[in-house]
């Protein structure tokens, strides 16, 4: 299978997983909140919470990893490679260390964090949910390294599929055993088995399939040395990021208590199926951006690939972003109940300032393929202590939807405002010319969403089958509108090429 095909069947399978993600957490995750209760519920989201804050220990190097893994494969050099792969695995055990004493010192000090918030019986569970969680990043941390290696070598059929068996495991095994009583420990333990399965059949895969080596003789202080200061800044971006995505939860969790996060959660988690629709194409691109720069591309061609995946994420985003807005908040009530309806205008609030970021992904892959992320990460992090210092009084008074104000603020200051300067006057892509090409296409977007309104006051939610109609009804009339007056040819052909391929497929199956 050659490259072009294995990165579009890739992104295809992308969409497949944000489609399983969205399916399993619109029947599963209402499940599971009842089964668990809101309190304990929340309590699971909080501690997973606090623990993701480990996976800044990264350093930035999976990027890394495959930044320089594609490089070497560009310049066939198998030698190079096999160093840096032994070297990342001995990194990654010492990270895994360092981790799991930082897990353990969280665990001893749990009272302490949440004393003030929780009583006693939550925080005998809190410290059960943190010592297996942080077990969990300890294994995952050295074998990472192979999920990495498979994207650099642009496998990434088989890593998607894998990604689908995992996020199918979790609710049919968790099902019975919530029904049998088991509740959030067990929740926890079967996600660390799960994850440790699909870490180890990535390990085979790499070393088997790939033909991966493993080189430990030759440390390379020189290369180590260069990688880093590469990585850095990832490493300083990833901490930017959790405060940005993670400290309402803490912030909530110390000042509200388990069920203002709960309700957060569910907000969250509409918003983070909202981001994960934006990286099927872009996630998929990074190993091409890493080329591109290796054999000098230009600005032109940099620009072209920023504003063709930008275009056809923005189609995508759009029609999320404006269904969310006509028809979430019937749905969330329906699916959680009356007492989750904040939750609704949380994800708004979260969502439609990280739209913009969300359309233009591929930037990330081409300042990381260029080495120039220390500016992105020196304004970030002044708006991430911005963003802690509005969302702790905000929280106070406005609980889930205060700290949600303080997130957004931040991403349209750093993401809407500086960053689109700093891709036009430094990366020296023309951003005049994307915003042209996404202003055209907002045209149709506005017409299906005044349409869709219409459709909203006079088809009244009768029940959950007229509200299906209804979304149903709208994705057609905001598609027809973006065939005819948003996309250009190329997109058309390329939705051409999906279509007659997965109808020969079919075709050929039912010979």
């Amino acid at each position: 299978m050659n490259k072009n095909t294995e990165i579009k069947l890739g992104a295809i399978l992308s969409y497949v997983v944000i489609a399983l993600n969205m399916i399993i957490g619109i029947a599963y995750t209402p499940f599971l909140t009842r089964m668990l209760g809101q309190s304990e519920y929340g309590l699971y989201s909080l501690v997973a919470s606090v623990i993701s804050y480990l996976t800044i220990l990264d350093l930035g190097f999976g990027n890394a990893i495959t930044i320089y893994t594609a490089k070497y494969l560009a310049k066939k050099d198998k030698e190079n490679e096999n160093k840096l792969h032994g070297m990342f695995f001995i990194i990654y055990i010492i990270i895994g260390i360092i981790a799991g004493i930082i897990g353990f010192i969280l665990f001893l000090n749990v009272d302490k964090l949440f004393g003030s918030s929780m009583n006693y019986e939550e925080l005998q569970k809190a410290k059960v949910l943190m010592g297996i969680l942080t077990f969990n990043l300890v294994i995952t941390f050295p074998f990472s390294i192979f999920s990495s290696i498979i994207t650099a070598y642009e496998k990434f059929i088989f890593n998607k599929i894998i990604n689908i068996i995992r996020i199918l495991l979790t609710p049919v095994v968790m099902i019975p055993l919530l029904f049998m009583g088991y509740k959030s420990i067990a929740l926890v333990i079967m996600t660390t088995l799960i994850n440790i399965a699909c870490l180890i059949i990535n390990m085979i895969y790499a070393l088997k399939k790939l033909d991966v080596k493993l080189k430990f003789k030759g440390f390379d202080f020189k290369l180590l040395k260069e990688i880093f200061a590469y990585s850095f800044f990832i490493f300083l971006n990833t901490i930017i990021d959790k405060i940005n995505w993670n400290v309402d939860n803490f912030i909530l969790g110390t000042v509200s208590g388990t069920v203002a996060v709960a309700v957060y959660a569910v907000a969250a988690q509409f918003n983070n199926m909202y981001l994960s629709f934006s990286t099927a194409i872009s996630g998929v691109l990074l190993p091409r951006a890493a080329k591109m720069e290796a054999t000098n591309c230009s600005d032109e061609e940099f620009t072209n690939l920023f504003i063709k995946t930008g275009r056809i994420q923005y189609i995508i985003m759009a029609l999320i972003m404006t269904g969310y807005i006509l028809f979430a908040k019937y749905f969330i009530t329906i699916l959680f109940g009356t007492e989750y309806e904040s939750a609704y205008y949380i994800g708004l609030i979260l969502m439609l300032p990280v739209t913009i970021p969300l359309i233009q992904n591929m930037g990330l892959n081409i300042i990381q393929a260029k080495n120039k992320y220390k500016f992105r990460t020196i304004i970030f992090f002044f708006i991430a202590i911005a963003n802690v210092l509005i969302s702790i009084p905000f929280a106070k008074i406005y609980g889930g939807i205060g700290t949600a104000i303080g997130t957004a603020i931040s991403l349209i200051i750093g993401q809407g405002f500086i960053m689109n300067i700093y891709y036009h006057k430094k990366i020296h892509i023309d951003m005049i010319k994307f915003w042209k090409e996404i202003l055209k296409m907002t045209i149709p977007v506005l017409l299906s969403f005044f349409i869709g309104g219409i459709v909203c006051i006079f088809i009244k939610n009768t029940g959950i089958i007229i509200f299906g109609v209804k979304v149903v009804i709208y994705t057609i009339i905001y598609l027809s509108l973006m065939w005819l007056l948003g996309m250009n040819e190329s997109e058309k052909d390329l939705v051409k090429k999906i279509i007659k391929s997965v109808r020969s497929k079919i075709e050929g199956k039912t010979i």
